[in-house]
Parts: structure tokens; C-alpha cells; sequence
């Protein structure tokens, strides 16, 4: 119960630029209290003492907000900022280093029997409100934008963002830290919807032609969404 309290100090100091000290830390900090209260709850739980291994969890779950079965593994330098909220189901396991925002979900689909709940690799970071759902392995790097739902495996070092999730992003290297920036993460949704935006204002401005002319007399013929070019190439295509 004890071995891992220095790597939980030092992953909220690491992580949170709010922290200044460990004893801050120690004191303030629910995510800090609920990670030490589970791994209580667990040791009691893998001694067969379920029920107050139960007793334990809830308790935490009124005092700090986070609900963490007292089955569920937890490895070192587990930081979960704010925290309310989050819920980890019984047969989660989670790795190391691990960053978990507040409102994330590590539950199970409701169909599974046995192992029910994911598997978390080392170095994962988890956005705020994002669900992770069934019994498969999130890779080691991966990051989970906010409000993604995530119900498939995902490959080491991927970004996924959505719903339902899709892998936008598959680095090849293993990064040096925990990767935390939850803003600057492709949309590829938004990238579509505006390459559509371009093309039908290039219709448009087709349509609104006054006077007749022919596609080589045009100045817009070399834009990348000109009608003409985009047939030619797809003729190409089919041949």
C-alpha cells in the first residue's frame, strides 16, 4: 500500500502547475486521496475482504468524488486532475504514469461477463469527459481527446477524438512525457466540413457568371476545387 506514495506526489507535482508543494499535495488534493484510499480498498479486496474493501471505496466515492472499485488495478504515478466524477469499473487496469481528467469513464458495455472494463498502457492521458468502454487494451502513449467515446482497441501512440472514437493521429515514436496539450488536436470532421464549404462556393461563383464562358477562359481554373479539374481527375481515376 505504501511502495508507491513518492511517484503519486510526484505525478500531481509533475503534471499540475497548480501544485507547489508535496505537502499541499497530500492535503488538498482529492485525486492524491482517493488514489491512496484505493490502493487500501484493494489490498482488502485481493484478501478477501470485499466487503470492506466496498465500504472503503464508498466512502471515497462521497468524500472525493471519484468512484474506483476496489478490483480495479492501478499502477504507479496515477494523476487524476479535479476528478469529480470519474468512475474506473472493476476489471480496469491501468499502467503507469497515467493522466486522467475529470468525468472520464473506464466502464464496460453492460454484455461483457468476466473481464468487463479496459486495460490503460503506461503514459496515457484520458480528456475530460471521455468513456472508454469494454474489455480491450488502449496502447502505451495513446490520448483520448475530451468527450471522445472510445469502443475498440487503440494502438500505441495514437490521438483519438470523437463519437464514436476515431484514430486521427498514429505517431511512431514513443514521446519523452506525457503529452497533456488537449487543445491542439486534429478535427477531422471540421477539416471536412470546410473542404465542402470551398467547393460549393466555387459552384456558386460558377453559377453567378453573367455572361457565357468557357472553362478555359476562366481565371479560377487552376483552384483546387474547380469542378472541371476534380471530373478530369476522376476520370483519370476510373481509367
Amino acid at each position: 500500500m505504501f511502495k508507491h506514495w513518492r511517484s503519486d506526489v510526484e505525478a500531481v507535482l509533475t503534471r499540475d502547475p497548480a501544485a507547489r508543494t508535496a505537502l499541499e499535495v497530500i492535503l488538498c488534493y482529492p485525486s492524491f486521496r482517493a488514489v491512496r484510499r484505493h490502493r487500501r480498498a484493494h489490498w482488502l479486496w485481493t484478501h478477501n475482504m470485499k466487503l470492506l474493501a466496498r465500504i472503503v471505496s464508498q466512502r471515497t466515492r462521497r468524500i472525493t468524488g471519484i468512484e474506483i472499485h476496489p478490483g480495479a488495478q492501478i499502477g504507479k504515478g496515477l494523476f487524476i486532475d479535479h476528478g469529480m466524477g470519474v468512475v474506473i469499473g472493476e476489471t480496469a487496469q491501468i499502467g503507469d504514469d497515467v493522466t486522467l481528467y475529470q468525468g472520464v469513464t473506464l466502464g464496460g458495455t453492460g454484455k461483457d461477463v468476466g473481464k468487463r472494463h479496459p486495460t490503460i498502457g503506461n503514459n496515457v492521458v484520458i480528456g475530460a469527459g471521455a468513456r472508454v468502454l469494454g474489455p480491450f487494451t488502449v496502447g502505451d502513449g495513446v490520448k483520448i481527446g475530451a468527450s471522445a467515446v472510445v469502443l475498440k482497441e487503440v494502438p500505441p501512440y495514437a490521438t483519438v477524438v470523437g463519437n464514436p472514437g476515431r484514430i486521427v493521429r498514429q505517431a511512431g515514436k514513443k514521446p519523452a512525457n506525457a503529452d497533456l496539450d488537449q487543445v491542439n488536436l486534429p478535427d477531422p470532421v471540421k477539416e471536412r466540413i470546410e473542404s465542402l464549404t470551398r467547393r460549393v462556393e466555387q459552384m456558386e461563383k460558377c453559377l453567378q457568371r453573367r455572361i457565357p464562358q468557357e472553362c478555359e477562359d476562366c481565371q479560377q481554373e487552376c483552384c483546387d476545387d474547380c469542378l472541371k479539374n476534380r471530373k478530369e481527375e476522376q476520370k483519370d481515376e476510373d481509367l
